[in-house]
């Protein structure tokens, strides 16, 4: 890759993170992004398009790291039935919701 593209992904992950911030839900940023990437990903861009974007915007966006601190906040307080409930309704809800911008991009174009 060129050092262009290297800047095109960091500015994609430096405004990621900035909008972060501001939305401090880890539900809503969540799902906002999972909207998002089904949205994408239905309209079939170009490599370097989907590496900046996906790669770059949406893994700062979303965080991984914010899902996995939630639960383990759960978890830590001893709570297991909370625990299982939450993993899998945030990754069901999630999954449906990537699926639904899927659709709804696919009805737009």
């Amino acid at each position: 890759m060129k050092i262009k593209s290297y800047f095109y992904i960091l500015t994609a992950c430096y405004s990621a993170t900035f909008l972060r911030v501001y939305l401090n839900n880890n539900l809503i940023v969540s799902l906002i992004g999972s909207l998002l990437v089904g949205f994408v990903i239905a309209k079939r861009l170009n490599s370097f398009k989907e590496k900046v974007i996906l790669s770059g915007f949406f893994s700062c966006f979303t965080s991984f790291s914010g899902f996995i601190y939630f639960l383990h906040k759960t978890l830590s307080q001893g709570d297991w039935i909370k625990f299982i409930i939450f993993l899998n309704s945030i990754i069901i809800l999630n999954l449906f919701t990537m699926y639904f911008g899927f659709w709804i991009s696919r009805k737009i174009t």
